[in-house]
């Protein structure tokens, strides 16, 4: 890879999949529901819910919110895997608000705690956030468990406020009679949509610009059109489909991912099933 990134006059490869803040794109659907998370964290009231489905970049969105709040007014806790019991999730928000001796404390000593260093953390003049990532695989008990986190509060405010950030079953398992009252607390919800073309335009150039490209046009216009149209514009079939199509570019000795590159591209990744008959025929190849 560092041949590729010598071709191409890269310090960096720009279509990786890690959820990397550097690569943020300040697309219309991204500022949309960063601006709706900025302005509901402020209100200081509610559940926060952001859905969008897989690949639009939900992670990546997380993670700049959570850069934004460190070293603020916020104290954050991160739960990125939350499909875990009731007990399990408590101990971890234990952790990740720093909660003395939480592993050797019961259910009750452990509330107490965590309501302990809550009102610690308000009496500084901070607020707690609890930001869950992959909430659609919350268990039903535990969604129940965040609900009543929820109520820890003082007279004057709530002590924690909880962002959820998932995929679109997400809803369907809020919609559920038992989780009534916490739909009730949503105060703010927002949704991630998948690229139109003149997003992906500005994607994939910033993206190559970021990762230390100068040149010219480094995607032809007629390969962004089929890049967009062979993934539907969901951004990470976009990073892998890019990624293979420099590769290709790279393996011709050629400096321009024209539409062919693309189309070979499209041919080999699994990400684009629905897509990918077509771009067999096209070629008159054949996918192992």
């Amino acid at each position: 890879m560092d041949q590729l990134c010598k071709h191409f006059g890269f310090t960096k490869l720009p279509f990786t999949l890690s959820p990397n803040t550097q690569f943020f794109v300040n697309l219309k659907t991204h500022k949309d529901c960063f601006n709706t998370l900025v302005f509901a964290l402020g209100t200081g009231e509610g559940f926060v819910k952001v859905t969008g489905e897989v690949g639009t970049g939900k992670t990546v969105l997380c993670r700049k919110l959570l850069n934004q709040l460190t070293g603020s007014e916020y104290v954050t806790a991160y739960i990125p895997n939350p499909a875990m019991p009731p007990e399990v999730l408590r101990r971890a928000l234990a952790r990740e608000l720093n909660v003395l001796n939480a592993e050797q404390l019961d259910h009750y000593q452990l509330i107490e705690a965590i309501n302990d260093q809550l009102i610690r953390i308000a009496q500084e003049g901070k607020r707690t956030i609890l930001v869950i990532d992959e909430a659609q695989s919350l268990p039903e008990d535990t969604l129940e468990e965040v609900r009543l986190l929820s109520n820890l509060e003082t007279e004057q405010q709530k002590l924690i406020q909880m962002v959820l950030f998932g995929q679109p079953e997400l809803n369907d398992l809020l919609a559920k009679d038992r989780f009534r009252q916490l739909k009730q607390r949503l105060a703010f919800s927002a949704s991630l949509d998948r690229l139109d073309f003149e997003d992906l335009e500005q994607y994939v150039t910033q993206r190559v610009h970021v990762a230390g490209y100068n040149g010219a046009k480094l995607f032809e216009y007629p390969a962004l059109k089929t890049l967009h149209k062979g993934t539907s514009g969901t951004p990470r079939v976009i990073n892998v489909v890019a990624q293979k199509s420099l590769l290709l570019a790279f393996s011709q000795g050629e400096s321009i991912v024209t539409r062919e590159h693309v189309k070979k591209a499209l041919v080999d990744t699994e990400a684009v099933p629905a897509k990918r008959s077509f771009w067999q025929r096209l070629f008159k190849a054949k996918v192992a």
